[in-house]
């Protein structure tokens, strides 16, 4: 049933997701309503604009978050952040995309979701689009002394520094590079993020003209998922926003791609730091691209999946499998894949860590195989293979990382930017079907593989080489371009540059009426912890976990082994064996049988380890290893055998593939350093306060990443190599020898039998009394670093040692991480020092409290901007609301739902750490007893000057800054 003003177009039912479509138009204006309807309390809201720039000036980037700066109803200054701490959701956001710009948002508690749909309708449909709200936002030229115009001019803003460090990262470069050329005339040509030397271009007026076409409701896509009836849901479109438009006769849309006649081959240059001239002759890159079918035609969608898959999937699929041995390159490009998320669909390949001359090479070498491929074919099995793992990716229920709804709403999003059909996509079950009756024709994927890939001359060859002095250039650029500006203006103008700084400050400064948005209160929220109960059972000797979970016909499984006692050196090698121990072969398998194994059974299998502090004392750890899988139902006691041939029988003879994985994986994470720099800089900050959080920056942190490159470089040696897989065995046996226990996740009705399975290959564990457990020594040290990577902005971490979970501090401290950045850091360093996000936070797992910045193009200041926090949060008396604002955050973030058999694994994890139930309900009651004195008393007792220890990332040009503020250099 519909809302009067909206009619229904069509509804169906997708047994295979336990949901309803239903598509809905609104009569006046055209607007799009796609509801999923769903037994869920977890209600998701999407509405997406067709956004469809013809530059790379980022303006749909720019107006996505200026939307957010105030709006006709809510005329604040920054409603989407005071919403963000007023509110219960599970997810709040805001995307652009190459072609649709999207605001979802998600929440369990109706009044919650309600308030959310205020403010965003307002939002989106009803902006004000304050010129300062740009200015801060988007881009601006101020005064290095913002009051003297003698000083040199230069550029600030959020998005313009956002862009800055999103193109520090190589992968980025190539992309983008790559869209150049394989979408020459279309809005893929450009990016819609924007490009630093463009962003500058762009006008206010361009952002308003822009706006007025593409937030229109004739140009919008209403999407929602779960409980509320769509009826109830148009009520408010139309009440809110709707009523007041009439239909907008432009239709903004996508057109084809021009296509070439014969294939290109281009080469360009990406900057590289001087820090990493090493080898400089073997960092290009070189990447092979086709432009394939359209996403909304489900049929061609499907069969490129499946190629790509074919080709792709694993280290036994043939072009993943020549990428992976070639010596033309160091590993597979992190593009190797299908794109699409554009109207016409993209396929990658290609290798990193090239030398240029062989760029022909590596395009041959793919050509040829791709020729093999079509002339003999591919095994059946190797098919059926790839059609399961798209069975499987279809059936999962997710949730993890974005609400599950959302995940859906995005899998239809893509077809209805593009005026497809959304549905299709959901409901894949037949499409399916009818791709596997296909399959049975011998010659299909020969046939296919000729039609996209051999025949299609629409192909771009990519050489990306680096360029130690383009950074340099590209500074150089920036500042001539300044100084040619500065050298423009008249008295008058300076004197407006610097009029607009005051203003803006003075805006940033100002305190709104908060209390014109809607909020919910401590009262909404939920009085006890959402808890997924497992069983205590055990078989064999062997302690085992099973928990039921809609897992819409899937399994899940885990074999956890307490981490045995390990050398320094075994320690600093288990990030490594934790790779191979699924990516060797196993028993009488080598590495490509199992591979081939591995995709016929299973969706995944990977271990991984986990070190942690007690919750009464983080000075003394506990640690496991897991090994964990997925599987269709059906495949239930393959999974098993899989499993248990994996532990128990994986075998490190295979010399050459133990290089190429260390190779792939520091590739991996040499590529990781400019997303999430922040977090890296907060490992290294927090080093010296456990022995826990010590581990986790020499593995997975800054050190490990130089530890992974040194290795690396060390295995060009065979004896080293050889001494290496001998190490890896080593660990191994310890890890036999341990104490053993299991996860099962999955349906009810099921969970008798995957348990059946498990006794069946699983005789007697034997209690060892000589088994000694993993354990490290004490740590208390202050760090002062500063870590030097190629970046073109900064990353700021500053820690504190404080308490473990169980402590009754720790519930303030993490209180105290959203209050310091609702009232102060978020306004200090993304408002007024331009970083694209900033706050603090408490880690219990290592017992500190961590100030952090990203993308940020400051470093003393946004240090000293932390300390001030500290200075405001003891100098001013604040009220209540902020702090029950800081306790909603913290709740909101504790009982955020998760997937079903995510749910179930997290508490399973947990409570391998002695992390019960009990325990978690008190320090979720001692969240919701915070006051403002146990703020100050925190503060006071903990975060003190004499105990901060500093970590920064950074750039080449900040060493002599860094030296003078005291910091060791570092590289990574």
């Amino acid at each position: 049933m519909s809302y009067p003003t909206f009619e229904l177009l069509r509804s169906q039912s997708i047994d295979a997701l336990k949901i309803r479509v239903e598509e809905y138009r609104h009569k006046v204006t055209g607007a799009q309503h796609i509801h999923l309807a769903a037994d869920n309390n977890e209600n998701v809201f999407l509405v997406a604009l067709r956004t469809v720039p013809h530059d790379s000036t980022g303006v749909a980037h720019i107006l996505e978050h200026t939307a957010l700066c105030g709006s006709q109803k809510y005329p604040v200054r920054d409603p989407f952040f005071m919403m963000v701490r007023r509110s219960l959701n599970t997810f709040m956001n805001a995307f652009t995309s190459s072609d649709w710009t999207a605001y979802p948002f998600a929440s369990q508690n109706p009044k919650d979701f309600n308030n959310l749909l205020d403010v965003y309708l307002d939002a989106v449909f009803f902006s004000r689009l304050d010129e300062l709200d740009f200015a801060q936002e988007g881009h601006r030229v101020e005064f290095a002394e913002a009051d003297n115009p003698n000083s040199d001019l230069v550029f600030k803003g959020v998005v313009f520094n956002e862009m800055k460090g999103a193109m520090s990262s190589v992968s980025s470069q190539v992309w983008h590079t790559l869209c150049k050329y394989l979408y020459p005339t279309s809005t893929y040509h450009y990016n819609s993020g924007g490009e630093p030397e463009d962003i500058p271009n762009l006008t206010y007026q361009q952002l308003q003209d822009f706006y007025r076409t593409h937030y229109h409701p004739s140009n919008a896509i209403f999407m929602t998922y779960g409980d509320i009836p769509a009826a109830v849901h148009q009520e408010k479109f139309e009440e809110q926003a709707l009523s007041k438009f009439e239909k907008l006769d432009e239709i903004i849309s996508v057109g084809d791609e021009k296509r070439y006649h014969a294939p290109i081959a281009v080469e360009e240059a990406y900057p590289l730091d001087e820090n990493d001239a090493d080898d400089i002759e073997h960092k290009n890159h070189v990447v092979v691209s086709w432009l394939l079918g359209k996403t909304t035609n489900l049929d061609e969608s499907l069969e490129a999946q499946l190629i790509s898959n074919i080709l792709l999937d694993n280290s036994a699929s043939p072009l993943q499998q020549a990428l992976e041995t070639s010596e033309l390159g160091q590993a597979p490009s992190p593009l190797c894949g299908l794109d699409d998320s554009s109207r016409e669909m993209a396929f990658v390949c290609g290798l990193e860590g090239c030398a240029l001359e062989n760029a022909a090479k590596v395009e041959a070498m793919i050509l040829g195989i791709m020729q093999k491929v079509a002339d003999e074919g591919v095994p059946q099995e190797q098919i059926e293979a790839s059609l399961h793992q798209l069975e499987l990716s279809q059936r999962e229920v997710g949730g993890d990382g974005y609400p599950y709804g959302l995940q859906l709403i995005l899998t239809g999003l893509t077809s209805a930017t593009h005026r497809g059909d959304p549905i299709a996509l959901l409901d894949m079950d037949a499409a399916l079907e009818n791709l596997r009756l296909k399959t049975q024709n011998p010659h299909f994927i020969q046939e296919t593989v000729r039609k996209w890939l051999l025949d299609n001359p629409h192909r771009v060859r990519l050489t990306m080489r680096p360029d130690l002095k383009m950074n340099g250039r590209i500074q150089a650029a920036e500042i001539a371009r300044l100084a040619q500006l500065k050298a423009s203006l008249s008295e008058d103008e300076k004197q407006t540059i610097i009029a607009r700084t005051h203003a803006l400050q003075e805006r940033q400064l100002q305190q709104d009426d908060e209390s014109i948005l809607p909020k919910v209160g401590l009262e909404d929220i939920p009085a006890n912890l959402h808890y997924t109960a497992g069983s205590h059972e055990s078989f064999h000797n062997f302690p085992l976990r099973r928990y039921s979970a809609g897992t819409n016909g899937l399994v899940y499984q885990q074999i956890t082994c307490k981490l045995p006692a390990l050398t320094d050196e075994q320690i600093s090698l288990l990030p490594y064996y934790s790779i191979c121990l699924t990516e060797l072969g196993a028993g009488e398998k080598d590495y490509l049988a199992n591979q081939r194994w591995q995709s016929q059974v299973v969706g995944s299998i990977h271990a991984f380890s986990s070190i942690r502090g007690a919750g009464d004392d983080v000075q003394k750890i506990d640690a496991y290893l897991t090994l964990s899988s997925k599987a269709l139902s059906r495949n239930s006691a393959a999974m098993n055998d899989l499993m248990k041939n994996t532990l128990l029988h994986v075998r490190f003879d295979e010399l050459g593939r133990i290089r190429e994985l260390i190779a792939q994986n520091r590739a991996r994470r040499e590529q990781s350093i400019t997303g999430h720099g922040h977090s890296l800089a907060m490992t290294a900050a927090c080093a010296g306060m456990s022995p826990a959080a010590k581990v986790s920056h020499q593995l997975g942190g800054l050190e490990g990443i130089a530890a992974v490159k040194a290795l690396d470089n060390s295995l060009e040696d065979e004896k080293n190599l050889a001494n290496f897989a001998t190490q890896l065995n080593a660990i191994h046996q310890l890890v036999l020898q341990a104490p053993k226990q299991f996860l099962i996740v999955g349906e009810q009705e099921h969970l008798d039998s995957y348990r059946d399975d498990l006794q069946a290959r699983w005789t007697n564990e034997i209690t060892r009394n000589d088994f000694a457990s993993f354990d490290l020594a004490p740590v208390s040290e202050t760090i002062r670093e500063a870590w030097i990577t190629n970046t073109q902005v900064n990353f700021c971490a500053k820690a504190y040692p404080t308490v473990p979970s169980e402590h009754p501090d720790a519930a303030a401290l993490t209180v105290l991480g959203g209050f310091l950045r609702n009232g102060y850091l978020h306004r200090a360093i993304r408002e007024q020092g331009g970083a694209y996000g900033g706050g603090a936070s408490q880690d219990s797992n290592s017992a500190a409290f961590r100030f952090y910045s990203y993308r940020d193009p400051r470093l003393s200041e946004t240090l000293k901007d932390f300390d001030d926090s500290l200075v405001w949060l003891q100098e001013t008396d604040h009220q209540w609301q902020s702090v029950e604002e800081a306790i909603l955050g913290v709740i909101g973030s504790i009982d955020k739902p998760g997937s079903p058999a995510g749910e179930a694994k997290s508490t399973y994890q947990a409570e391998l750490f002695g992390r019960t139930r009990e325990k978690r309900e008190l320090f979720r009651n001692r969240v919701l007893a915070v006051t403002v004195a146990d703020l100050k008393r925190v503060a006071n007792t903990y975060l003190v000057p004499e105990k901060a220890s500093i970590a920064l990332v950074t750039h080449a040009g900040h060493k002599e800054l860094a030296e003078k503020m005291g910091l060791t250099l570092k590289t990574c």
